[in-house]
């Protein structure tokens, strides 16, 4: 999907450091998605993103377990959902459009959106139970999803995040350039 959207992409595993990142000097940051627990994954993570957006104003776009990552670095805690979210046709809506996406889901931990205490926006909400499906770091470029907008059980309503991504990443090279 990013491919797709005009990114070039070199993947890093979940462990690398900051430099490590930042030595590839990219032009965006994509946080994947991934299985399990966001406190095990933080534990090294974590550190490592907050890094990342002290360092470096670069685009950053997260999915599911990197959406609870994204959230962790401001400061915002995840929880355990009674029911977690599976399968496709799950509706979503976007609280900046107004519109209703069908999504694909798989996760069992959220985003407490009352943890975001200012410093983020939640920007989707899931309407069968509430939860935060999406935030958007204040005074960053940054934002996130909970749902899978790479998974289209059948309709594309999140693609658009793709192209959203690409576009911010444009605009940031852009004014890098004119500087």
């Amino acid at each position: 999907c990013l491919a797709s959207a005009g990114c070039d992409v070199t993947v890093l595993p979940a462990t690398a450091t900051a430099d490590d990142v930042l030595d590839q000097a990219p032009d965006g940051l994509f946080l994947s998605n991934g299985p399990g627990d966001p406190a095990a994954t933080g534990r090294y993570a974590v550190p490592v993103l907050r890094q990342i957006m002290d360092r470096s104003d670069m685009p950053i776009f997260g999915i599911c377990l990197g959406h609870q990552l994204l959230g962790n670095a401001i400061g915002a805690s995840t929880v355990k959902l009674p029911f977690g979210h599976h399968g496709g046709n799950h509706p979503v809506k976007n609280l900046l459009t107004e519109r209703v996406e069908i999504t694909s889901q798989n996760h069992n931990f959220a985003v407490d959106p009352d943890s975001l205490s200012g410093r983020a926006e939640m920007t989707h909400v899931n309407l069968n139970d509430g939860v935060c499906e999406g935030l958007q770091v204040n005074g960053e470029q940054a934002f996130s999803v909970q749902h899978h907008p790479e998974a289209n059980p059948g309709p594309h309503d999140s693609n658009y995040l793709f192209r959203q991504f690409a576009t911010m990443i444009e605009k940031a090279t852009a004014k890098k350039m004119s500087i």
